[in-house]
């Protein structure tokens, strides 16, 4: 690590190893290689002149770049100003049998290109799996807390209650069609293939003698060796920057998930409802030692408003590409396709972390129930002096004025709720003193809750997890960094 020089945070202190070597350079230029080494074997297996399989063998043999191959190329950019033919030049060095042939037809963006496409596909790759292991953690807690009658909260004002089970799979729901918006985006993930300068196969057709199917031909065995089962049928230079919008809509979408259910669990904490893990030995705050911050959850809030924006970059950029290409994409795709990735990859280490670890604080959340389920149990009250024979319009007046004297006592004397204590002390409503117990029981006020979420699990996210079965076999657990 240097010291004297800026270094993004989101690699020197967030993103998992296997994201940041995903997006390095070591992993860039070695994916250039094996597109120059697939084009080379489709090119010799079409009877293209010249390519001997000594020149093959040495290709494969120098895949991955030493420390002298990356001096190599940076000496020569600088003296070329072009990264694609600096890494042509140290590719030849290490396999002078090939050197002549290395690029044969191909275009900048025959690297640049399929290389970015390669990358992004394997990025969602990592992204889908993790996206599926923070859902497999949730679908757990929510299992768990199915049961737990909690107050449920619109304008983040008490209202009807919940379960702690229930409201986790309101987040559930949201990562679901992330992961189908994900999965979407890589599934229709093109290959760019052999398109020439233009897109037009120009130099292929020269390459070739003219003959289409042959061309063709190694347009589909490039895409083929390549990993892909798709090429896009037509392009200019590049491929479309509109396969970028796609990509990062998706993870920007998740961005906006992530935050949302952060800022849930932020809220609960205040609350003291449910916190996210807290170390035996973590410092919440340098002056006040009791404080026990939500640091994981603010850390996705913050990251997911860098996410949730970069989708902006992918849209600009598609929509200023001239005719079949101009270079202003480049630069700004450099730093908004790693980062785009690199965040989501950060937030959902970090989700994955929080999921497997947060606590739940029953009595907590018991006592706040407490505090308002006598108000909104008035309703039932009403109806249980009407079936002995009461007058509800009585049985209103009387509980309208009992309840305003309990929220008096609540709002300006600091006091417990004790409205049912008043209704106990009131002759009026002896008939139902002995079902007061009952009426009040926080199970009865909490609908089907339990039943939608076991419907909701099998139904809808078994099904989803299913294909995801041996990846989640596989016991991974996220340590963060701070």
């Amino acid at each position: 690590m240097s010291y004297e020089k800026y270094e993004s945070p989101l690699t020197s202190r967030y993103a998992s190893p296997e994201m940041s070597k995903l997006f390095s350079a070591a992993t860039r230029f070695y994916t250039w290689r094996k597109l120059w080494l697939n084009l080379a074997i489709a090119e010799k297996e079409l009877g293209l002149p010249g390519i001997t399989e000594e020149a093959i063998q040495e290709m494969k043999e120098h895949l991955t770049l030493t420390p002298a191959d990356f001096e190599t190329a940076a000496l020569e950019e600088k003296k070329r100003r072009h990264d694609v033919m600096a890494h042509v030049h140290a590719f030849g060095l290490v396999a002078p049998k090939a050197a002549s042939i290395i690029h044969l037809g191909a275009t900048s963006c025959f690297v640049t290109d399929n290389g970015d496409l390669i990358i992004l596909r394997d990025g969602l790759d990592l992204i889908i799996e993790k996206l599926v292991r923070v859902i497999d953690r949730l679908v757990k807690f929510a299992e768990e807390y199915k049961n737990l009658p909690t107050l449920g909260f619109t304008h983040f004002q008490p209202a009807q209650l919940t379960t702690v089970g229930k409201r986790t799979t309101l987040w559930i729901q949201e990562l679901l069609w992330d992961l189908r918006n994900i999965s979407r985006a890589r599934n229709d993930l093109g290959f760019r293939g052999v398109k020439g300068t233009t897109g037009t196969q120009a130099s292929f057709m020269t390459l070739l003698e003219g003959d289409h199917e042959k061309v063709e031909a190694l347009d589909r065995r490039v895409t083929e060796l390549s990993g892909f089962n798709q090429t896009y049928p037509v392009t200019g230079q590049t491929y479309s920057r509109k396969i970028d919008i796609d990509v990062l809509n998706t993870l920007s979408s998740f961005g906006a998930t992530a935050h949302k259910i952060a800022t849930d669990i932020r809220l609960l904490a205040n609350l003291k409802e449910i916190e996210e893990p807290f170390e035996k030995d973590q410092i919440g705050s340098s002056a006040m030692a009791y404080k026990r911050n939500p640091m994981r959850c603010e850390r996705v809030c913050s990251l997911a408003r860098h996410l949730t924006i970069l989708s902006q970059d992918a849209l600009m950029t598609n929509s200023v590409q001239w005719l079949e290409r101009t270079l202003d994409d480049s630069a700004n795709r450099r730093i908004s396709l790693p980062e785009a990735f690199l965040t989501a990859d950060i937030l959902l280490s970090t989700m994955q972390n929080i999921s497997e670890g947060l606590v739940v604080y029953p009595k907590v959340i018991s006592r706040r129930i407490a505090q308002e389920l006598p108000f909104m149990a008035t309703e039932n009250i009403i109806m249980a002096i009407v079936k002995k024979g009461g007058d509800r319009q009585k049985c209103h007046e009387e509980i309208r004025v009992l309840s305003h004297q309990a929220a008096r006592q609540v709002k300006e004397e600091g006091g417990e709720n004790d409205l049912i204590e008043r209704i106990k002390k009131t002759e009026y409503f002896k008939p139902i003193w002995e079902e007061l117990d009952n009426i009040l029981d926080p199970k009865t006020f909490i609908g089907r809750a339990p039943q939608q979420v076991d419907r909701f699990l099998v139904d809808y996210v078994r099904p989803v997890l299913a294909p995801y079965k041996e990846i989640l076999k596989i016991e991974k657990h996220v340590t963060l960094n701070v």
